[in-house]
């Protein structure tokens, strides 16, 4: 849960996961920071979505204070009934802008493929298609939960984030792989897929240099 400082992740190398399950769902767009040689931590700043209209309704009906979230911030509403792809579209440009960050990827749903993934593309965004079964998200799941469990991913204890762990419900094949599972799962959990998409194709990037530009030779004789 430690603060993830805006502010320090300029220019540094990232990677986004983008889950739109449907236009009534909460929409969701993580990004996740690799280590660098002066910080050992992989940093998380989520962003979340969903629509305005009947908001105490729908947070009595999934039992969490959306509008709570909203007025702190933690929730990005769009106006009407069902999300508005144009607002995320906008807002994600907004987001990288204000980061200064170096988006090398977005991973998305092969599935759920939508205009805005295209109008991203034009954007100049990388948008990669990122499968839902168990080749694909295995690794990163397993990844994720070790940098949990070693406390070297920091998410700033950001509320929705969270919620949706906790509603998390993971699947296991007879070969012990592991992914979440949305039919499974208490309530939302687009955050977490999310996280897991944009922290698998951060795991397939080949390093920024070689240990031999930053080290010295080390002769045994």
């Amino acid at each position: 849960a430690e603060p993830v400082v805006r502010e320090d992740l300029a220019g540094r190398p990232c990677f986004g996961g983008l889950d739109l399950s449907t236009t009534t769902d909460v929409g969701a767009f993580v990004l996740v920071f690799p280590p660098t040689e002066t910080d050992a931590r992989w940093r998380v700043v989520p962003t979340f979505w969903l629509p305005d209209e009947d908001l105490k309704k729908r947070g009595d009906r999934d039992r969490v204070p959306y509008q709570d979230w909203a007025r702190d911030g933690f929730l990005r509403l769009t106006e009407g009934n069902v999300t508005d792809y144009d607002v995320i579209r906008a807002d994600i440009q907004a987001i990288v802008e204000e980061l200064r960050c170096d988006l090398r990827e977005v991973a998305y749903d092969r599935w759920n493929a939508t205009q805005l993934v295209t109008q991203l593309s034009s954007d100049g965004l990388t948008m990669v298609p990122f499968g839902q079964g168990f080749q694909s998200m295995s690794a990163p799941t397993k990844e994720l939960a070790k940098l949990l469990l070693s406390g070297d991913l920091a998410h700033g204890d950001h509320p929705v984030l969270r919620w949706m762990a906790a509603n998390v419900s993971v699947k296991e094949d007879p070969a012990g792989n592991l992914k979440p599972d949305k039919a499974t799962s208490r309530q939302r959990i687009d955050g977490i897929v999310a996280l897991i998409m944009a922290l698998g194709r951060a795991m397939v990037q080949p390093d920024a240099a070689s240990i031999y530009e930053t080290e010295d030779l080390c002769v045994i004789e």
